[in-house]
């Protein structure tokens, strides 16, 4: 990696900006995970905010096919995407805006990996459109937190910080669970298991039980909705007398069971969107969740409308957020039997099973952080494809681990494309050449314990 270099990626950030906006009619094409929409809504906002004309097109991925599809574009902005594959330098007015390990691009790109800058833990694709356009911080967070960097570090601090000075974005203190302020108080309690709370995580009557005792009521009062009495209430609803009751008697529970790392992991920083609604787009959290939903359950446009504030969007997200989780606890429960052990890796089939957009997903749930190796999902993908995805536990990637390369390099025996982050990364393969890539994967986890 380069030396470090934060002010020279910025320079380069302003320099794509002007680049970007001297473009007549750009086809804008980003990724379809919930960075991926972040960050494409964040240019195609900043577009518009411009008043200048673009196209925009949300793909699966960057491979031979799509690069041929392009090939007729005069102008194209690559976000999320195209720092991997070589193929761009054959296409005319490209600007690439992304964050994966990348290497013999002559486009110019934005991308702190190439200025000493680790775009797997610091600076997201949305955390470097940010960068380069300098609008809405709010999703470049929303980016940062759905590609699993947070807490945020580096020049993702940066990001927040400038975010904190315009007042689209506050950081809060609190319970690390997710669903603060969009899950009642009993599934909160009851669906929450990062840190797994005795007793509680995954039974419902006993976090019931838990608020009883507690004397916390689960329905909304008068004063939780300005004066009307409806619906159930979230963590958020509660006041401050209530929710030290609730961390207190979580705390006891964590030290009666000896889970002193749970106990360290109970609070956490959070980041919220004061000039948002107090709905599913109002915690980053929440908010990369639902672009997640609208995303790999093939309705990204939803979640880019949803970024840009268009209210008519939320339903419908509300609705694919509700089948992506129903999709997920399916995956899970699929997972929790049938994750095995190959030796040099951990391997989850859910060819048939498993949808190829949560797959990866599923991996990074079922990932523990004690393990000493990483595991790896498969999936069917589109075109008689095999959709991988891999995921490690961050003390192997700070021994030396690094999944985009073990994609890169299993792809070369089994014939696919792949590439991403040290951390969790994916290919696509043909379908029959599964057991190459495995094999593959296999030699380069055993060469690097050597």
């Amino acid at each position: 990696m380069a030396a470090r270099d934060e002010s020279g990626f910025l320079e380069r950030c302003a320099e794509l900006r002007r680049l970007a906006f001297s473009f007549s009619d750009p086809l804008i094409v980003h990724h379809y995970d919930a960075d991926g929409v972040s960050s494409g809504a964040l240019v195609a906002g900043a577009f518009l905010d411009e008043g200048k004309k673009f196209r925009r097109e949300c793909i699966k991925k960057l491979d031979d096919a799509a690069i041929d599809r392009f090939a007729g574009e005069r102008e194209v902005i690559f976000v999320d995407l195209g720092g991997g594959n070589r193929r761009v330098d054959e296409l005319k007015d490209v600007l690439i805006i992304d964050h994966h390990q990348t290497e013999g691009i002559g486009k110019p790109q934005a991308n702190p990996m190439l200025h000493g800058l680790d775009g797997g833990n610091e600076l997201s694709a949305a955390g470097t459109a940010y960068c380069v356009f300098r609008k809405r911080p709010d999703l470049a967070i929303v980016g940062a937190v759905g590609d699993m960097q947070h807490p945020l570090t580096g020049m993702n601090r940066w990001v927040l910080s400038e975010g904190e000075k315009s007042g689209d974005v506050l950081v809060e203190k609190d319970l690390s669970f997710y669903g603060r302020y969009c899950r009642p108080l009993v599934s909160f309690l009851a669906f929450c298991d990062d840190p797994f709370i005795p007793g509680i995580s995954y039974r419902e009557d006993k976090a019931q039980e838990l608020l009883a005792e507690l004397g916390i009521g689960l329905e909304k009062r008068p004063q939780d909705a300005g004066g009307r009495k409806q619906g159930l209430r979230v963590y958020a609803d509660l006041d401050d007398d209530e929710k030290r009751r609730l961390v207190s008697a979580l705390a006891k529970i964590l030290i009666g069971g000896n889970r002193m790392r749970g106990l360290n992991e109970l609070i956490g920083e959070s980041y919220v969107f004061p000039k948002r609604q107090r709905d599913e787009t109002f915690e980053a959290n929440e908010f990369s969740t639902l672009l997640n939903a609208c995303g790999r359950h093939s309705r990204p446009e939803i979640g880019v409308r949803v970024c840009l504030g268009d209210a008519g969007a939320q339903e419908e997200a509300r609705k694919l957020l509700a089948l992506h989780r129903r999709s997920l606890r399916d995956g899970m429960g699929f997972a929790s039997n049938h994750v095995q052990d190959f030796g040099a890796f951990y391997f989850l089939d859910g060819r048939g099973i498993i949808d190829e957009g949560i797959v990866g997903v599923v991996c990074g749930m079922a990932l523990s952080q004690a393990w000493e190796k990483p595991i790896i999902g498969a999936a069917l993908g589109e075109n008689g494809t095999i959709k991988i995805s891999g995921r490690s536990p961050r003390g192997l990637v700070e021994h030396g681990m690094n999944l985009s390369e073990l994609m890169k390099s299993a792809c070369i025996a089994s014939g696919g494309v792949g590439g991403g982050h040290n951390v969790a990364a994916g290919a696509s393969i043909p379908d029959g050449r599964i057991n190459e890539f495995l094999l593959s994967a296999g030699e380069y986890v055993r060469g690097r314990r050597k």
